[in-house]
């Protein structure tokens, strides 16, 4: 509990005293509120459009949930893929590099020609964004298997799919776990930037779309209650993962072990 605390306490003491330098900012050069909002004032637009905020919070998390778990899956099928031959590898890792260097706002209109609007085009966004990372973790972490232990299983005649699903596999798991860390931040990222472009307005419209009509109704307040929502499902996910790596890394370190 005491290391909890020590933990958390903090980076809240810092966000309350930034809050506070904020807040006194705006109050002592009087700044507009469509420049720049106080957060007394962001918290009473939260507050004023909470059912608004909170149902496009929870479209957000589904897309990014959503893209993260595709990133996952094809980042470590792929990874693994080009990490059990040079020739693939050799292939198509520049390809996937080349497909991380290209703005996601360029692709997104096409996501929306071939995807349509909604949920759809938001999750292929944010698995566009969060697929390298996990990919390019599997791949070192094959790299890095021990080359002794591959000996071995290649004395044994042990088959490809054995091989990676017993030895490569286990040994990729720390390094997989910090590639879907970083995966869980950019997922968020790539949704919000996905539904700027293919997300759809009404009751139940994403916080992207809340951002861009608040922008052009100048409600600067509500942009950044948007943003601090964003920023908040960025970080369950985030925690989410983490805990998740936590466990997997547990029974990693345990299993290392007791083969030592």
């Amino acid at each position: 509990m005491k290391r909890a605390i020590a933990a958390v306490l903090p980076p809240l003491l810092v966000l309350g005293a930034g809050l506070l330098v904020w807040e006194f900012a705006v109050m002592v050069f009087a700044l507009p509120k469509y420049l720049l909002p106080s957060p007394l004032a962001v918290a009473d637009a939260t507050w004023n459009d909470r059912s608004r905020l909170l149902a496009g919070a929870l479209q957000t998390a589904l897309a990014s949930v959503g893209g993260f778990a595709f990133a996952v899956t094809i980042g470590v099928v792929v990874g693994s893929a080009l990490g059990s031959s040079r020739t693939l590898q050799r292939g198509f890792y520049p390809l996937a590099l080349l497909l991380q260097m290209v703005p996601l706002v360029a692709i997104a209109p096409l996501l929306v020609i071939w995807l349509g609007y909604g949920l759809r085009s938001t999750i292929a966004a944010a698995c566009i964004v969060a697929v390298f990372p996990v990919l390019a973790s599997t791949l070192d972490g094959m790299r890095g298997t021990d080359a002794g232990l591959r000996e071995i299983f290649s004395i044994y005649r042990a088959g490809r799919w054995a091989r990676w699903w017993k030895l490569e596999l286990p040994a990729s798991i720390p390094s997989v776990v910090t590639g879907c860390r970083v995966a869980a931040g950019l997922s968020v990222i790539g949704a919000i930037v996905g539904e700027f472009v293919s997300g759809y307005a009404g009751d139940q419209a994403p916080l992207g779309i809340v951002i861009v009509a608040s922008m052009r109704e100048a409600r600067t307040d509500l942009v950044f209650s948007a943003v601090a929502l964003s920023a908040c499902v960025g970080f369950l996910l985030f925690g989410l993962v983490s805990a998740l790596g936590w466990l997997l890394l547990r029974r990693w370190h345990a299993s290392s072990v007791k083969e030592n």
